[in-house]
């Protein structure tokens, strides 16, 4: 697969996928840190675990990881619920 995107699928935290659809939306690092109300530093080590998780190597291949995955949805396209397993935890 062209950009290094993972071909399977892996476990992230809520917050993960919260950050993740808000660096889909096209927020800073800064921007999201204000949003969630957590650091920039947090957020930041988000991110490096997100794209280490997802065998991403930047946003924007990150982004088209999520919509290939179903995990973000952008302009009501993509747009599913996904069934939260009994861990917690969303695939």
């Amino acid at each position: 697969m062209a950009g290094g995107e993972s071909q399977t699928p892996v476990s992230l935290s809520e917050r993960e996928l919260q950050i993740i659809d808000l660096v889909a939306a096209g927020l800073t690092n800064q921007e999201i840190a204000e949003k969630l109300d957590i650091s920039k530093r947090t957020v930041d080590n988000h991110i490096s675990n997100i794209l280490t998780k997802t065998a991403t190597e930047n946003r924007v291949a990150l982004v088209r990881w999520a919509l290939q995955w179903g995990k973000v949805c952008l302009n009501d396209v993509n747009c599913c619920i996904l069934p939260n397993h009994s861990d917690g935890t969303v695939s």
